[in-house]
């Protein structure tokens, strides 16, 4: 298609086995924590996949480019990933740890207090 950028790495994995390590390194322990099988993480992999997504639209800027993808997309996403409570929390020593982390409690909100967006405004609101 035209105005469509070709893709420098073909998915994540290859984006963070052969970028993401290298430009993101920290020491492990206590303060950062890293899951060598990070895609079994479903934060993880949305998270990084979106870190992939935008450096592969921002590297062809020049100008601010990776200035941006490090400021927006790459520190906001890897602090929250190697946070000691984050995806990765009982991951240590570098293996993955299988854990039952249920998801965030829910409640059905009240019928008819949202409508289906992707229908035609009916309302007028």
């Amino acid at each position: 298609m035209d105005g469509e950028q070709e893709l420098f790495y073909p998915h994540v994995a290859a984006f963070v086995e052969d970028r993401l390590v290298y430009l993101y390194t920290r020491r492990l322990g206590q303060q950062f924590i890293w899951c060598p099988e990070w895609y079994r993480h479903a934060e993880a992999l949305s998270r990084l996949d979106s870190i992939w997504r935008a450096w592969e639209h921002l590297r062809l800027d020049p100008a601010t480019g990776m200035s941006v993808w490090w400021r927006d997309h790459a520190d906001p996403h890897m602090m929250s990933l190697l946070d000691p409570d984050g995806p990765f929390a009982a991951c240590r020593n570098n293996q993955h740890t299988d854990y039952p982390i249920p998801p965030l409690p829910v409640q059905e909100p009240p019928a008819g207090l949202f409508f289906d967006q992707r229908q035609p405004n009916i309302r007028g609101i």
